[in-house]
């Protein structure tokens, strides 16, 4: 059996869709599999920020069109990057037990975040990030930074200015990085996006027997945490350039979400937390969002 599968060609992303084929060869191991490597909007304009680009979908919709058009049988990305409401024709058939979902900082000197020098520029591709940091730390200066986990870091050790950088936790493991980690930022403050350190497999709705192939590596808790984390940023209207973050925690049949939301300047911030049955995921990410909306999210997410 052929299987194609539809991804970005950055390493990070090869690591994601070989990871994906190695489980699926768990269960079938006369798979064979093809990459086909997809240049998504995101990775052709790297000089703006990801907002000016064109909405949600940078990173995902070329690889979806690609399933769509039968090019490939499976797309898988990272969970983070993909919008909230399914493309038509396509269904989140699989996500994998999640990898970190932390925030990283890497500083040049080795200093920790509060030990950064009053001013320190501090560079990020993410709003989410940039609010949360300067909610932190107003005295920083936090700036854009595209480009790949391999070029952001060349950037950091070129950039005399740069004192440090964020990324995510889990690319920089998954990329045998970890070691450049000099910190990683404490989810009390730093709330993940949503759907951080998850990767979404997604296939035809009608493919029958690539969606029989990819329930045997869903894993339903991080399903069910990722489908509570995107409801609520569904219900806020908020794509993933928004400065939302949520993380859902599934154990025993019980979840735990919380969620925030900030103004980019991260001088106004909220956030609210709900338990409940992980079997009711939805309303769960559902009401929380409804609770903020009602304590101002909605003013300053319109504004």
């Amino acid at each position: 059996m052929l299987l194609r599968i539809a991804t970005r060609g950055s390493p990070l992303a090869l690591w994601q869709a070989n990871h994906v084929a190695e489980l699926l060869r768990a269960h079938e191991p006369e798979l064979r599999v093809e990459f086909v490597q997809i240049q998504t909007a995101g990775d052709r304009v790297r000089d703006v920020p990801l907002g000016q680009i064109g909405g949600e979908g940078v990173f995902t919709k070329a690889i979806q069109d690609a399933v769509l058009e039968g090019r490939a049988e499976l797309a898988v990305h990272s969970l983070k990057d993909l919008p909230t409401f399914t493309a038509l024709g396509l269904v989140l058939a699989a996500v994998p037990p999640r990898g970190p979902f932390g925030d990283a900082l890497i500083s040049k000197s080795g200093h920790r975040l509060a030990d950064l020098r009053q001013g320190a520029v501090v560079a990020t591709s993410s709003i989410r990030r940039r609010a949360q940091l300067l909610h932190r730390r107003p005295d920083l200066s936090v700036i854009d930074m595209r480009g790949n986990v391999e070029t952001r870091l060349r950037k950091l050790e070129d950039d005399a200015i740069l004192a440090a950088i964020v990324l995510a936790q889990a690319g920089l493991e998954r990329l045998a990085l970890a070691g450049k980690i000099t910190e990683i930022l404490d989810v009390s403050w730093m709330l993940p996006a949503v759907g951080q350190g998850a990767i979404g497999v997604e296939c035809r709705h009608d493919d029958n027997g690539t969606l029989e192939l990819l329930a045997r590596i869903d894993d339903p808790l991080t399903h069910a945490a990722v489908a509570a984390e995107r409801a609520f940023l569904r219900v806020l209207g908020g794509g993933c350039q928004m400065p939302i973050g949520a993380l859902a925690r599934c154990e025993d049949g019980h979840m735990h979400l919380r969620g925030v939301v900030l103004t980019p300047s991260g001088d106004w911030r909220v956030e609210g937390s709900l338990a409940g049955e992980s079997a009711k995921a939805v309303a769960i990410g559902e009401d929380l969002a409804a609770a903020l909306l009602t304590k101002g999210a909605r003013e300053k997410l319109q504004s």
